[in-house]
């Protein structure tokens, strides 16, 4: 019997279709989908008929960002033990963010958390007009650290420090003013507008497109090498906090269904 996993992958042409499939669960992380995301993204690097990545999620959501049964674990682990998880989640959005060929975002619902990470990853990110995103870990007493580089990069520090610090929801209009989205469209066009990137980016030369995309990050100042230290001590960082008094208390009360003790209102 073979085995369930956790995404979907297709391949259409010259494009490889990959699709978060936990709709269950609203394709939400856990250590499974971490590392099957990850390999499948590998592949579709190393494969030369592959020139382009779609990355989408089943259901009417795209992430919901970690996974319940995975966060109940992680608050009962060592500090060492998030650290290693946290390394696993940074080496995945590593490997989308500097992946040598062009990827795409199809934005099909909402995105919380690590979903935001996977979209500002990608170099092309098309959304629905009623999607709802969110980067809600102070609610819980915790920051969103592994994908901070990428979410920066993506809508700059002062949207970042709201978004941070706030933990708002926010919807499509706003993706898309901050940075988050390119194109911001209704569901029933989602698909068109997806097609329309493709077209474009299959008439660029992919060794061209590698060099360009690796010339865009350069200039950011994001280089695999030292992205992967800034990984380590982002890691350290939410590894502290999951073990604190108050991300104790902030995942306890989240996965009790209750307001933590610093709700003021």
């Amino acid at each position: 019997m073979t085995p369930a996993t956790h995404i979907e992958q297709q391949t259409r042409g010259s494009v490889r279709w990959i699709t978060l499939d936990r709709p269950q669960v609203h394709n939400a992380f856990d250590g499974k989908l971490i590392a099957e995301l990850t390999q499948a993204l590998q592949r579709a690097e190393a494969d030369p008929e592959v020139r382009a990545v779609v990355l989408s999620g089943r259901g009417g959501t795209f992430s919901a960002g970690a996974d319940l049964n995975w966060m109940r674990a992680m608050a009962g682990a060592s500090e060492a033990e998030n650290r290693e998880d946290s390394l696993k989640l940074a080496a995945l959005m590593r490997t989308l963010n500097f992946l040598g060929k062009p990827t795409i975002a199809r934005v099909n619902g909402a995105a919380y958390g690590g979903g935001v990470g996977l979209i500002a990853c990608c170099d092309i990110a098309i959304g629905v007009s009623g999607a709802k995103f969110a980067l809600s870990e102070v609610k819980l007493g915790l920051v969103p650290a592994v994908i901070s580089p990428y979410v920066v990069a993506a809508i700059g520090a002062r949207a970042a420090r709201r978004a941070f610090i706030s933990g708002e929801v926010f919807d499509g209009e706003r993706a898309l003013a901050i940075g988050l989205l390119h194109e911001c469209v209704p569901a029933d066009a989602l698909d068109g507008a997806v097609e329309r990137a493709l077209h474009w980016l299959q008439k660029g030369g992919p060794v061209a497109q590698a060099a360009a995309k690796r010339l865009a990050l350069s200039m950011a100042g994001m280089h695999a090498d030292a992205q992967q230290r800034i990984d380590a001590d982002n890691a350290d960082l939410i590894a502290q906090l999951r073990v604190s008094a108050e991300g104790q208390h902030g995942l306890a009360a989240f996965l009790d269904k209750r307001a933590p003790d610093w709700t003021t209102r």
